[in-house]
């Protein structure tokens, strides 16, 4: 029995020896078990366990640690480490034994002298020269494992390394002026290398802002407020008595830069503006020159005005001057990292005789066509000097590119036809005088035009006509006008009278609300004749209507309901337990039907959703179980008639149970089980079925065939006297249906046979109403124990045979004789 359980379950009752092993018991439980000795007459009292056993796996010794490993070795010490065992016998390892062999020697001596757990270790106190083998052993509650596989033999002796070098830095650093920097790296070597520091193939020394700080395994080399004068090329070498290893940087300390080289040179002086230069710094702050930043000031004013600061040349043109003045000119250099100080010029004055023509006024098109229009314009003033040439530039208006119209000269004429326009295209265009001094400003930009004929009214729409109707509305359709004017038809205008009224009501306000060529006009009233006209709109104006021939009176159209069917409902429907389902289909019919979805005749599931549209219906039922598979019907109804459409669907999932398990031809070893398919084989194919099998004393389910196509299976192996449940599930490709589970256990035994006759019966005493009769037991007992013997008697002379009682023991005395 288990420790918290009362009830004691028998393990065999056929036990000869004085041994047995118990199966089936649970890892990790206690458990009490006890035994009886049993003899022909009887069974004998229990010995009881006096302790509850736990059962688990038993313990032994750790097996032998592994990867022992020599980490260092030098001229008196040895330095090992390893990995713990693979499996540490059931236990938690407790310590480690590391042992070592003398070469030439044949036993190895225990090295560690307290308990350790630690999986490194160093030998000390060696002798230099002498060669040693380690091993090393695992111990747990048990006692000492298998020792390790022994090292290769270690002489004791300083090991010899070449230098190595991991450093912490690229080999390009850029650092700004005051900032500090470092580098760091990690070396090793043996014997100890030398470090040295180089700048430049120059010794690095420390002082006030120089520090050199080297460990025996790290090295660094720091700057403190750095300066221009830092940047260089840096190298560290770390050397010993077997190589040298070197690391370079270069490092690059970057500022703004110095100011521009003066003097200040004016190459042009004009009355309103100057062109100036100079030369770049004679330091950039080790970052290229981005631009220089020019500013302008009068010489008797204090206050310095911005020219520009997106110049990257060394010349510049300073406008916007007034004649007679006097200006000094100021310059900056600017990089990344700031601006210069700034190159200031000498007093220069601003005069000149002649200037460019001005601007001429804002341009006039006309005579526009699709590919041509004609600029006028009007002679500006000519700065002193003759104009010699018109310059006529177009662009469209979303681009910012003018473009000149012509290579050819235009003059004396002041207006210009501009050919090779794309038609339908928006163009703006501007115009510049030239004299001998050059070009003037330009103009302001023309008024924007489109490049395209000029555009008449269209032609009327062709052939208006109603196509639908309800009782508020009427739905018209026509055709393109002929001809658009050559301007693009922007709408429609639809428009209504009432037979009998003069008035025209307009359906639309705008023709934009109307672009193509149908409209449904609502808010009519039921019963009442209409006419209709049709306007077509350009950017001229309104054509001339265009009419509906006939009036139109305003009620239904009645057309049968027509079901068009989606994919979904053209055929039987397979769906998968748990995905969705959904069945639509376009439906129509004036007015519209009624919908309504069916399943076998009655309502559908209150979990289906259901949509309805203006023109088709949608059933969508998510997570589906196998009660929603069916027949499904929809059935749309107006007052034209009625259809119905059908759709059976399937939902595929795991099988029910098996009905009507039995069994039967039950022995002490075996039974026979059989059963019949599922009810409900969940859509899809029964591929097999799953046996299982439980002992009433054990709460776990043990399979005894999983692949079994057959309805019926031998369980074999069982153990005599055992009570046995038994459960079988069917499966299919969407997996396996619940078990059905036989109602009462079955033991197994071999079935029992009436006991052969007592053997030699015969009196012992006889009176003169009773006898004494004695026997011996039958031969057999038919394959259970023997609980009674019933006596009976005959008169001598008679046939029948009288029933006087039923004894336990080989005697019995008849009376009443």
């Amino acid at each position: 029995r288990e420790s918290d359980h009362r009830a004691w379950t028998p393990v065999s009752c056929t036990v000869t020896r004085q041994n047995a092993t118990v199966q089936g018991l649970t890892q990790g439980k206690a458990y009490f078990f006890r035994i009886a000795a049993e003899n022909i007459i009887g069974m004998g009292p229990f010995t009881e366990t006096t302790k509850e056993i736990v059962i688990r796996d038993p313990i032994t010794v750790p097996d032998r640690p592994e990867d022992l490993e020599v980490k260092a070795v030098t001229k008196n010490s040895v330095t090992l480490t390893w990995n713990p065992p693979k499996y540490n016998g059931g236990s938690d390892i407790t310590m480690y034994v590391l042992e070592s062999r003398l070469i030439g020697k044949e036993k190895f001596h225990k090295v560690t002298k307290e308990k350790m757990l630690d999986r490194k270790y160093t030998v000390e106190g060696l002798k230099e020269g002498d060669t040693y083998e380690y091993r090393v052993s695992a111990c747990n509650i048990v006692g000492q494992g298998k020792p390790s596989f022994c090292t290769k033999p270690i002489t004791c002796k300083d090991e010899i390394a070449p230098p190595t070098l991991d450093l912490d830095f690229r080999d390009k650093l850029i650092v700004r002026v005051g900032e500090a920097f470092s580098l760091t790296g990690r070396y090793s070597g043996k014997p100890a290398p030398k470090v040295t520091w180089l700048k430049d193939d120059i010794v690095v020394k420390e002082d006030d802002r120089t520090k050199i700080k080297t460990t025996p395994t790290t090295l660094c080399l720091g700057i403190l407020k750095s300066v221009r004068e830092d940047s260089g090329k840096y190298c560290v070498t770390v050397e010993n008595s077997t190589g040298s290893r070197k690391g370079f940087c270069q490092v690059t300390v970057v500022d703004r830069p110095s100011p521009p080289v003066g003097p200040v040179i004016f190459d042009e002086v004009h009355k309103d503006h100057m062109v100036v230069s100079w030369k770049p710094p004679l330091d950039d702050g080790g970052s290229e020159i981005t631009n220089y930043i020019i500013e302008k000031k009068d010489a008797h004013r204090d206050l310095w005005m911005p020219v520009t600061s997106a110049t990257v040349k060394t010349t510049c043109k300073i406008p916007k001057l007034l004649e007679g003045k006097e200006y000094q000119i100021r310059i900056y250099a600017e990089n990344l990292y700031g601006i210069s100080d700034p190159l200031i010029s000498d007093e220069m004055k601003a005069k000149d005789r002649f200037r460019v023509p001005d601007a001429p006024e804002q341009p006039i098109i006309k005579n526009v066509t699709k590919d041509s229009a004609v600029v006028v314009w009007n002679k500006p003033y000519d700065g002193g000097k003759p104009i010699t040439n018109y310059i006529v530039e177009k662009k469209e208006t979303m681009a910012t590119r003018w473009v000149k119209v012509t290579k050819d000269p235009i003059f004396p004429s002041t207006q210009f036809k501009v050919p090779d326009l794309l038609e339908g295209c928006q163009y703006e265009f501007r115009v510049s005088a030239e004299n001998e001094i050059g070009v003037g400003d330009p103009s302001p930009p023309s008024k924007p035009i489109f490049a395209r004929d000029p555009i008449a009214k269209p032609s009327p729409p062709v052939n208006p006509e109603a196509v639908d109707k309800t009782k508020n509305s009427v739905d018209l359709s026509w055709q393109p006008p002929r001809h658009d004017g050559n301007g693009k038809i922007i709408g429609y205008l639809v428009e209504y009278q009432k037979v009998g009224d003069e008035e025209w009501k307009k359906a639309n306000l705008t023709a934009d609300s109307c672009p193509e060529t149908k409209y449904k006009v609502t808010g009519l009233t039921e019963g009442l004749t209409y006419k209709f006209r049709v306007k077509a709109v350009n950017a001229a104006g309104e054509s001339e209507p265009a009419y509906v021939p006939d009036p139109v009176e305003v009620k239904d159209r009645l057309e049968p309901p027509e079901l068009i069917l989606d994919a979904n409902m053209a055929r039987e429907q397979h769906v998968k337990a748990g995905d969705t389902l959904r069945l639509s289909a376009v439906i129509k019919g004036v007015p519209f039907p009624k919908v309504s979805w069916k399943k076998e005749d009655h309502e559908v599931s209150p979990k289906a959703d259901i949509e309805v549209t203006e023109v088709g219906s949608k059933l969508e039922i998510r997570n589906t179980v196998h009660e929603d598979g069916g027949i499904y019907s929809l059935t749309v109804e107006n007052p034209a008639g009625s259809k119905t459409v059908s759709v059976k669907v399937v939902v595929l999932d795991k099988p029910g149970p098996p009905r009507n398990l039995q069994i039967s031809e039950v022995r002490s070893d075996s039974c026979y089980l059989t059963w019949m398919e599922p009810e409900d084989d969940g859509g899809s194919v029964i591929t097999n079925y799953v046996v299982e099998r439980k002992d009433v004393a054990s709460a776990q389910w043990v399979a005894i065939s999983s692949s079994s196509k057959k309805r019926s299976h031998m369980a074999k192996y069982l153990m005599e006297g055992t009570q046995y449940l038994f459960r079988v599930a069917a499966e299919n490709q969407y997996g396996r249906g619940p078990y059905v589970e036989t109602i009462k256990p079955i033991k197994a035994i071999d079935p029992l046979h009436p006991p052969g006759p007592p053997k030699n019966l015969h009196h012992v005493d006889v009176d003169k109403t009773e006898v004494s009769l004695v026997w011996n037991r039958p031969d057999r007992d038919g394959g259970a124990e023997i609980t009674g013997y019933l006596v009976e008697y005959q008169e001598d002379g008679t046939d029948e045979w009288i029933k006087f009682q039923t004894v336990p023991m080989l005697d019995c005395v008849v009376t009443g004789l």
